[in-house]
């Protein structure tokens, strides 16, 4: 049967937008895939961001509205990836056209807006999901399945974290993601925190209370005309968070991090679960091994293993090469159209519009914790 073909129209022209033409191009990568999709559309105010998309043959409309791909019938999934303040009222109208849609995190500005959305999207027909490519990575699913076997017992503690230093030097523009009026109050867990949130989350590891350390560390930043603005976002967060006990299991620790100024990284995802029988660790920044911790002959051994290219969806790259984060982008999308097509099966899915309003909740919970400094419970 001949891969269907899908026709994506892109809202927001910048990075993660070229990424995505981009990896259509390798979609040949992937092994017995459903579709075949090409990026049709692009809609962007700023013209030197639509141009790029110019030398991208498929490519045959240019737009300085959203509206006109909202409006397109031609157009099968839109990918929507614009700052967070612009996200509720574009999420709600595609949703309300009955657009399919990969929505770029967090989903809103704040828990309001999120809510918003999900009852948009919850009372469509729109097949949508949450970008979140990290936890593509051979290892990281690993991670996952092995915490999901029931291998850790009873667990102790969870910890997950997405840590760069893109803001680590001063000198840095300034930007939208440094502005509380269009990040968010949350900051960078607005930026980060689905990508911490993802795999706990499908776990079932949800918190019902945060204790939160946020943190801004660079406070003024430049402008091109030499100046300077304030950043009134969150830098750094760490929140400690407490899951309740379930009929299956005691009540455990939980540590979510997201950093955009962390010394000594560069783009690093990392996620750990620790049990009484068993754990596991999974980082990118050592993106060919992963390791699990287990009791034998009455020693605590930790033992390493290559997961290897064994994706999510086959590849036709052999098993013993690399994999990277244009192969994670990749895989987070093949996953979203399959799973649209409803070819996924039992395979790993993107993130649902219900678990980044739950990361809306904690995020929510963590910048009241900050401000009463004790810890907070989840609305």
């Amino acid at each position: 049967m001949s891969p269907r073909p899908v026709r994506i129209g892109i809202v927001g022209g910048g990075l993660m937008g070229r990424e995505l033409a981009a990896l259509c191009g390798r979609w040949l990568h992937l092994a017995h895939h459903p579709v075949k999709p090409e990026v049709v559309a692009v809609a962007d105010p700023n013209p030197a961001a639509r141009d790029w998309f110019r030398s991208v043959p498929t490519v045959t409309t240019f737009a300085d509205d959203w509206r006109q791909l909202v409006d397109d019938d031609s157009i099968d999934v839109l990918y929507l990836a614009v700052p967070h303040n612009l996200h509720e009222e574009l999420y709600i109208a595609a949703a309300s056209a009955g657009r399919d849609f990969l929505g770029e995190k967090p989903f809103g500005i704040d828990l309001a807006a999120a809510e918003r959305i999900v009852a948009a999207v919850e009372s469509s027909d729109a097949f949508v999901r949450v970008s979140s490519e990290m936890p593509f990575f051979p290892g990281a699913m690993r991670a996952f399945s092995y915490a999901a076997s029931g291998a850790l017992g009873d667990i102790i503690d969870v910890r997950s974290q997405f840590a760069h230093s893109s803001d680590i030097d001063r000198t840095k523009p300034s930007n939208w993601k440094r502005r509380s009026e269009t990040c968010g109050e949350i900051g960078v867990m607005g930026d980060l925190g689905m990508h911490v949130a993802h795999v706990p989350l499908r776990l079932g590891y949800l918190p019902s209370s945060v204790y939160a350390l946020l943190d801004d560390i660079v406070t003024t930043r430049p402008t091109a005309d030499g100046g300077s603005v304030p950043c009134d976002t969150w830098d750094n967060a760490l929140l400690a968070c407490r899951v309740p006990a379930s009929d299956s299991s005691r009540g455990f620790s939980m540590l979510w991090e997201t950093r955009r100024i962390a010394p000594g990284q560069m783009n690093s995802w990392s996620f750990e679960a620790l049990g009484m029988d068993g754990g596991v660790r999974f980082s990118t920044r050592n993106p060919t091994t992963l390791d699990r911790f287990t009791r034998r002959d009455g020693e605590q051994v930790w033992e390493q293993v290559q997961p290897g290219n064994i994706s999510g969806w086959p590849m036709i790259s052999g098993g013993i090469f690399e994999f990277g984060f244009a192969d994670a982008l990749l895989q987070m999308w093949a996953s979203y159209l399959a799973e649209r097509e409803g070819f996924l099966g039992a395979g790993f899915g993107t993130a649902t519009p219900r678990e980044a309003l739950d990361s809306h909740r904690v995020f929510a919970a963590a910048v009241r914790s900050q401000s009463s400094g004790r810890a907070e419970q989840l609305p």
